[in-house]
């Protein structure tokens, strides 16, 4: 019932209190009361790039191999598994920036009035002579070519300078 979430709510807090102890203590409350091990393992993976993400990249990697390792192997065994991954979580860095970022482009995209804004041309890909012929992928520079940074633009004419990495509306 209710208790289900409840406890999974304790659990993603506690994580991202750096809380190891009480990390510990809702998985084993949640395991130990007969929970899906993979039902946590996969809000493992969602915390990974949700609360921790660019701060700890491995996160994701360690989610993952969670998962896949008590897929693999289930109940009792997998505990540790996900015990490791919990405390491993709640003792990282933590950042929302590409939680937020993404959240922002979703935003930009829902508020954008009218037909969505083509791709620039200089970034279709032109597989037939009249793609090329009409100018896609015309002027695109080959970052890999290049040994400084190169100068282009990759968004759209209408969100040009647009920084979905700075603080939107709320």
């Amino acid at each position: 019932g209710e208790e289900h979430y409840n406890c999974i709510s304790a659990l993603h807090k506690s994580m991202r209190g750096s809380d190891e102890n009480a990390s510990l203590y809702w998985l084993a409350r949640m395991l130990e009361g007969g929970e899906d091990p993979l039902y946590v393992a996969r809000r493992l993976v969602r915390f990974a790039s949700e609360d921790i993400g660019l701060a700890d990249p491995l996160a994701l990697t360690q989610a993952v191999a969670a998962y896949q390792g008590c897929h693999f192997i289930g109940m009792p065994e997998c505990e540790v598994i996900l015990a490791q991954c919990v405390v491993y979580f709640a003792r990282a860095p933590k950042s929302i920036e590409v939680y937020r970022a993404y959240g922002n482009v979703k935003e930009c995209l829902r508020m954008h009035t009218g037909p969505l804004p083509p791709v620039p041309l200089h970034l279709r890909n032109a597989p037939t002579r009249l793609m090329k012929n009409l100018g896609y992928g015309k002027g695109y520079k080959y970052n890999p070519m290049y040994k400084e940074p190169v100068e282009q633009d990759y968004l759209p004419e209408e969100l040009k300078g647009t920084d979905f990495f700075k603080e939107r509306g709320t």
